[in-house]
């Protein structure tokens, strides 16, 4: 498995240290499952607006025809 190095301020990582206590994670699964679901957040809000811009362009389309 590839690994990455992420720098933090002190400020952040005290915060990421005291999020993943409050959890009973490690720091590294906590900050792994944040990005993750922030990857999938992103594709989700992707698939939406495709979705929706799909819609409106079938009813143009459907109009214009």
């Amino acid at each position: 498995m590839s690994g990455l190095n992420v720098r933090f301020t002190e400020e952040e990582l005290d915060a990421l240290r005291g999020r993943a206590a409050a959890e009973g994670r490690s720091m590294q699964a906590f900050a792994h499952d944040a990005v993750i679901a922030a990857i999938n957040e992103h594709s989700r809000l992707f698939n939406e607006a495709a979705d929706h811009v799909l819609k409106a362009s079938a009813e143009l389309n459907r109009r214009l025809a």
